[in-house]
């Protein structure tokens, strides 16, 4: 039952942004608690169908994008990430451009230097990490 009520609010939450979002063009909801937001395509990883989730930039440096497959804590990966882990070929609107980009996890050192810039960037995701005995992924789009 948590877990139902966790993804309906993200869902919810999703949905307002979007249109938000999109209506606006990002001028309204373009930002969302001072990192930049986006809309990412993956591929479903079961239907095959395009599938868009809202998300945030917390860096983004040198043409690379990152993401933080967080789930807000949650035990489970979003389903984002499992697509793109399956496919990880995704489009990405942002800043008034959509482009296509290559998604990859960072590993290791990569991601160790990575997390404390994240947090830094939103406190957030420090609780997130608390809450969860999964390492929350950290995931680098590189526009093609």
């Amino acid at each position: 039952m948590k877990n139902a009520l966790i993804d309906a609010g993200f869902k919810i939450a999703n949905v307002v942004h979007r249109n938000l979002f999109e209506a606006t063009k990002g001028r309204l909801g373009g930002t969302v608690a001072g990192m930049p937001a986006l809309i990412l395509e993956t591929t479903g990883r079961k239907s095959g169908q395009r599938r868009s989730s809202m998300l945030t930039a917390p860096i983004q440096e040198d043409g690379d994008i990152v993401l933080v497959a967080s789930k807000g804590g949650d035990d489970r990966h979003p389903a984002w990430y499992l697509n793109l882990k399956a496919d990880p070929e995704v489009t990405i609107t942002m800043g008034g451009r959509t482009f296509d980009a290559v998604a990859r996890e960072a590993t290791g050192d990569e991601r160790a230097a990575l997390w404390p810039r994240i947090v830094q960037s939103y406190k957030g995701y420090a609780g997130y990490e608390q809450r969860t005995d999964r390492e929350i992924p950290v995931i680098i789009c590189t526009p093609k």
